[in-house]
């Protein structure tokens, strides 16, 4: 039993996996939260736009 943990701490087979799953968690995450920012400050400025487009009365 010592010897299959000390080779299953030794073994580094799945560590590029693990890698891979931590940065793409990190960029859906990063992802997500700029899609919110963004998302909140278009709405401010499509309702100011529209707003100044409603004032003018010109169409």
């Amino acid at each position: 039993m010592l010897h299959f943990l000390s080779n299953f701490r030794r073994d580094e087979t799945g560590a590029v996996t693990v890698d891979w799953v931590v940065i793409t968690a990190a960029v859906v995450g990063m992802s997500a939260i700029s899609f919110w920012t963004i998302e909140d400050n278009a709405s401010v400025l499509l309702d100011a736009a529209g707003g100044a487009v409603a004032d003018q009365n010109d169409f």
